[in-house]
């Protein structure tokens, strides 16, 4: 197993700025870090990011979102075909990074509401756009992950069970699916049943605790989850994903404006600390 961190603990851009935090993360003992990449024309940061991860020995992940002016399930043929463009475009940046999967809800607009739920149009234009983006993902060596969201931020996919059926149907071995604690924890009725439904796609777990706090310290069926992942022999990457309070880009969807922790390096540790004591258990 290999554990990471989500940057989005601690910003939602990458620049000069945070390049520092890719040492903590080291020191702090992670294996990858996982990377927003929204910023879609900025190749020359993202190489250089990409050579201090290579410095430090830090393997990749990277987060891709799109939004209503890119929606690769609208009516419009034209924002669909922007949407099926800029998941192409975001799968060239995680390439210059050396991320191996793009996880996010990229299957639709992040936050955008109809007022109902998917139509049998909508499943079949995200099903072909999905495809057109798989063989993009193919071609330059990245691994989706799709991520399905609760009903409040997402309409499209909101159990594991829909992505599941998206993965049957998109059928390609680029389109895989994640799995987030968070989500899951308000959607699924069965934690056990969710993720057996994912068995066959699974390629990668975020760890977040219901309140997007410190992973452990809340009302997640932990055990369950740890267990059956274990199970299912997932032995993949496990991801923390708690929400910083600078993330203009999120807060419109993630709503988080209160601090859940003491500090964003003790959510860290204590997260890692808790991912691994809960692994060490189960996995031999």
């Amino acid at each position: 197993m290999r554990f990471g961190i989500n940057l989005l603990l601690w910003t939602d851009t990458l620049c000069d700025e945070y390049l520092p935090l890719l040492d903590d993360v080291k020191e702090l003992g992670f294996d990858l870090v996982e990377l927003p990449v929204f910023d879609l024309d900025n190749d020359a940061n993202y190489k250089k990011w990409a050579k201090r991860l290579d410095e430090l020995g830090l393997a990749r992940t990277a987060t891709a979102i799109r939004t209503a002016d890119a929606n690769p399930i609208s009516s419009d043929p034209e924002i669909r075909r922007r949407g099926i463009e800029a998941n192409k475009r975001n799968l060239d940046c995680c390439a210059m990074l050396g991320a191996e999967i793009m996880a996010g809800p990229f299957h639709s607009a992040l936050g955008e509401f109809t007022g109902r739920g998917p139509t049998e149009d909508e499943w079949k234009w995200g099903v072909e756009a999905m495809r057109e983006v798989a063989e993009h993902a193919e071609k330059v060596g990245v691994t989706l992950a799709i991520e399905y969201l609760n009903r409040f931020e997402c309409y499209f996919l909101n159990t594991a069970a829909d992505g599941a059926r998206f993965c049957r149907d998109v059928n390609h071995p680029r389109c895989k699916m994640m799995y987030d604690t968070f989500h899951s924890h308000i959607e699924e009725k069965n934690i056990p049943a969710a993720i057996r439904a994912l068995k066959d796609y699974l390629v990668h777990v975020h760890i977040s605790e219901n309140d997007r706090s410190t992973p452990g310290t809340g009302n997640v069926r932990w055990q369950e989850t740890f267990d059956t992942l274990h199970e299912i022999g997932y032995n993949n990457t496990m991801v923390i994903e708690a929400f910083g309070l600078a993330l203009d880009k999120l807060i419109p969807a993630t709503k988080i404006w209160r601090r859940m922790y003491e500090s964003e390096r003790q959510l860290a540790a204590d997260g890692l600390r808790f991912m691994k004591e809960e692994v060490a258990k189960r996995w031999k």
